[in-house]
């Protein structure tokens, strides 16, 4: 163990002692190893190299791909009395150049660019006399392009090994499967160091899927009990974004827009009211959130299908980063299928790539439809293994498996006879009889299948096909304008050569979920007056907009939760809080020191 890193942590981040892996990683970066570092989110990642930065010679280069996360991370280093610079874009030359200066005389050991400023042969030839120790790379998925975020600017990275055989190459991201994480380390390193897995579970994160019925309805549904907390809202469209804001704040909720269509300055302001205040709710794109570093988000919801595994680990990943309880809910449908379907149909010439991201929407499907605990079906698709985890829709509410084959074979076989090329609807309108002048010009009336299925609802058939398609047993037909045909699978159960079983939705109450989280996965705040939390956050939030920080910048939730707790009554006291270093002791431990006196003198409490 390195004598300095703890004296570092405590020193100058204000914490006792690592957390999970931490330190594993951080004495492998002293000691001159390459590492890839898989983390959750929340985990605490930034700590990793932050503190052999600040112990080894030489300057650390991180690659990092956003400004607004850049100067968060920096404002956040700074307040913690660490000389961190920048280069950025969005800042003017002469603050760019000053930070430069900051980093030539060695003043500021921790410079943050993006890779695009990095890879510029100016500056790789100025940082070649300045010789950097460790080179890092966050969000480090974007270098591979097996994975589902490749950045043409980052894949230009690998020329680092080459470029500088003397530093240290370490990359952090949290999410990769098998095959990305092999090509990471390729990129970064050329094989030669340590992958790092610390697992991707997030206990503290409900989930829960169901089917798109009424999805007005199930946003406001899933909102009711949810009200004053702050919430990311994904959507598929900037359309759709922009409809959704509109409903939320008209039904009493403070919903903002997020989506590449608005201007910057728009994008901007709604990104600062979204991190500097409780109980905002951002509607987005997937434009919205790498680098969205909000520790007390409680909920993502997803009104539509991500494009992967991957991606919806990512998305989801931004809940709960505080390590306290948060939801996670999507509603889909087969639209959303076919949408997906045709995404990847439209991306490129290159057929391996399509393949490769049309089975990462089928282990996604897998798991909308899973009839197992939904943690451990994500968990197996990242190469881990639970036991059911009893904080998921299905292990509260198990769904009723039922043999539908002779239904699934009225289907199947509606499907052969019209031609395997027509949609949902054309469908059902067979299998239930239903008449109509498109029916009856293609003769779809005289067939054998023709109402065979009318003893079952419209929703059930809907429904019924979204699990087939799902399952594999059907495929939408991208090219044949999204008709449906048959899998091998599918034409095996209609040869009665393999059974077809599917669940009836179980009709989870989205209102109900909350309560059933909240039994599962407590909060640890026994200790914890909330009205003097309340109290600290607002003073939190007052301090973060007089700096133009976001507020964890001055201080975490999980701080503040630690000073209700201790109820420091001098500044000795306050400096044994975790997470209060000497420099913001210095700058706000008399200020929260005297909010707490005085809310304890007041009676209050």
């Amino acid at each position: 163990m390195h004598p300095e890193s703890h004296r570092v942590l405590h020193d100058t981040f204000g914490f006792q002692s690592f957390r999970p892996g931490q330190q594993d990683i951080v004495e492998k970066l002293l000691g001159g190893r390459n590492v890839l570092a898989i983390m959750p989110t929340g985990a605490g990642k930034s700590l990793c190299y932050q503190v052999p930065a600040l112990i080894q010679d030489g300057l650390t280069v991180v690659v990092s791909p956003l400004v607004a996360l850049i100067d968060d991370q920096v404002a956040a280093l700074r307040a913690n009395g660490v000389a961190a610079a920048r280069i950025h874009s969005g800042r003017s030359r002469e603050d760019n150049v000053a930070d430069w200066r900051l980093v030539e005389s060695g003043v500021a050991k921790l410079l943050y660019m993006s890779p695009e400023r990095l890879m510029s042969e100016r500056m790789l030839t100025a940082l070649a006399r300045i010789a950097p120790a460790l080179f890092v790379v966050d969000e480090a998925h974007c270098i591979s392009k097996w994975g589902t975020n490749f950045r043409p600017e980052y894949g230009a990275l690998s020329a680092l090994k080459e470029r500088f055989p003397g530093a240290t190459m370490a990359g952090f991201t949290a999410t990769a499967d098998t095959a990305t994480q092999r090509d990471i380390a390729d990129q970064l390193f050329a094989g030669r160091g340590d992958v790092i897995v610390h697992g991707f579970d997030r206990p503290n994160l409900w989930l829960g899927v169901t089917p798109k019925t009424k999805w007005r309805d199930q946003i406001l549904s899933f909102l009711e009990s949810r009200r004053g907390q702050s919430g990311i809202v994904y959507c598929l469209s900037r359309k759709l974004t922009e409809e959704v804001a509109v409903i939320l704040s008209g039904a009493g909720v403070h919903a903002l827009p997020y989506h590449a269509g608005l201007s910057p300055d728009v994008r901007k302001e709604n990104q600062e009211t979204f991190m500097a205040e409780e109980g905002v709710v951002m509607v987005a794109t997937i434009a919205f959130g790498m680098g969205i570093d909000k520790p007390d988000i409680r909920f993502v919801f997803h009104l539509n299908l991500p494009g992967s595994m991957e991606s919806y680990y990512q998305e989801v990943g931004r809940a709960g980063r505080d390590g306290t309880a948060a939801d996670v809910f999507m509603v889909y449908g087969l639209d959303d299928i076919r949408m997906r379907r045709q995404f990847i149909e439209q991306d490129g010439e290159d057929g391996d790539h399509k393949r490769r991201e049309h089975r990462r929407l089928d282990s996604l499907l897998a798991y909308c439809e899973a009839s197992q605990c939904r943690r451990v079906t994500l968990l197996s698709y990242f190469g881990e293994t639970t036991d059911p985890c009893g904080n998921c829709d299905i292990c509260q509410n198990p769904p009723i498996l039922v043999d539908g084959t002779t239904e699934a074979q009225m289907l199947f076989s509606a499907v052969m006879r019209t031609g395997e090329r027509f949609g949902t609807a054309h469908l059902i309108d067979v299998l239930l009889g239903k008449t109509s002048e498109r029916i009856a010009t293609l003769r779809h009336d005289q067939l054998p299948t023709f109402g065979v299925g009318a003893g079952r609802a419209k929703t059930f058939w809907q429904a019924f096909i979204r699990q087939a398609v799902a399952g594999g047993y059907m495929v939408i037909d991208i090219e044949r304008f999204g008709g449906l045909r048959l899998s091998e699978r599918g034409r095996r159960v209609l040869k009665n050569e393999e059974t077809f079983q599917y669940h009836e939705a179980p009709g989870f109450a989205l209102a109900a979920a909350a309560a059933k989280r909240t039994k599962s996965a407590p909060l640890d705040m026994e200790n914890v007056d909330p009205a003097l939390l309340a109290h600290l956050k607002s003073l939190r939030r007052d301090l973060a907009r007089t700096r133009g920080v976001p507020a964890y910048v001055v201080f975490s939730d999980k701080t503040l939760q630690h000073m209700c707790s201790l109820l420091p009554k001098t500044l000795d006291d306050m400096a044994e809080v975790n997470g209060v270093g000497p420099t913001k002791l210095k700058d706000f431990g008399g200020v929260f020191l005297e909010a707490i006196t005085s809310f304890n003198d007041s009676g209050a409490m």
